[in-house]
């Protein structure tokens, strides 16, 4: 019987990604991620336009952290394609700053992943939003 030598450093290392992959696949809630974003939108300042660039004309909507609160309050209304297509159209906005476009983009994931799960088990508020969603993704 051959005996092999033990790799400490590949042991090591396959725990640490162990934990480092099991600690990022929790599930995000959809309401806490949309009040952090809020929260990450009135905190931030707007991006500034680069220098060499004319400057970007203002939003004709509200700003941001109202947009990102009034999908927080549809989609606890059970406003789901309301509140999905109040995120798509906010990430289209020119002047967030890299931050909050992370905290809008995790929202979109959270809501998304929720949306489609209620989808799956047949709720047609969400098979609504995600054909919406869809709709917006691909332009047509």
């Amino acid at each position: 019987m051959r005996m092999y030598p033990i790799d400490l450093r590949g042991i090591c290392f396959g725990t640490v990604f162990s934990v480092l992959l099991l600690s990022g696949c929790h599930k995000q809630d959809p309401v806490s991620e949309l009040e952090k974003t809020a929260s990450t939108m009135t905190s931030a300042q707007p991006a500034a336009p680069a220098a060499n660039t004319s400057p970007a004309p203002e939003p004709a909507g509200p700003p941001p952290a109202q947009q990102v609160q009034a999908a927080l309050a549809d989609y606890k209304a059970g406003k789901m394609e309301d509140a999905v297509t109040r995120l798509q159209l906010l990430r289209a906005v020119p002047t967030l700053t890299p931050e909050q476009r992370m905290a809008l983009q995790d929202s979109v994931a959270a809501v998304m992943t929720e949306i489609y799960t209620l989808a799956g088990k047949g709720d047609p508020r969400a098979i609504a939003a995600v054909a919406a969603y869809e709709k917006m993704q691909t332009g047509h």
